[in-house]
């Protein structure tokens, strides 16, 4: 493990202080709380821009998509607890 020093502007050492005491944490931990979250969350953002990036290029690459009522209608009875059919790609229009 390695140390690393931060510098914090008084106020929000204060926040961060009185931030982690309502937690029940010493201010290190909800510091490292945070930067772990900070961290997931980026890799996070960074799959899906991963994904949506491949997603595009098959849509690009086969001119097929569902169209967004399709999909709605669909996520909307899976939502409720329905069966619902897959609604089918089509071609783009132009």
């Amino acid at each position: 493990m390695t140390t690393t020093t931060i510098r914090l502007e008084d106020d929000l050492k204060a926040r961060v202080a009185a931030a982690a005491e309502r937690e029940g944490k010493t201010a290190h931990a909800f510091i490292l709380d945070a930067i772990a979250q900070t961290v997931e969350q980026a890799e996070l953002d960074e799959e899906f821009q991963r994904v949506a990036e491949e997603r595009w290029t098959k849509v690009l690459d086969t001119g097929k998509t569902v169209p967004w009522e399709d999909a709605k209608a669909y996520l909307k009875a899976r939502a409720l607890g329905g069966r619902a059919r897959k609604p089918a790609a089509r071609k783009l229009r132009p």
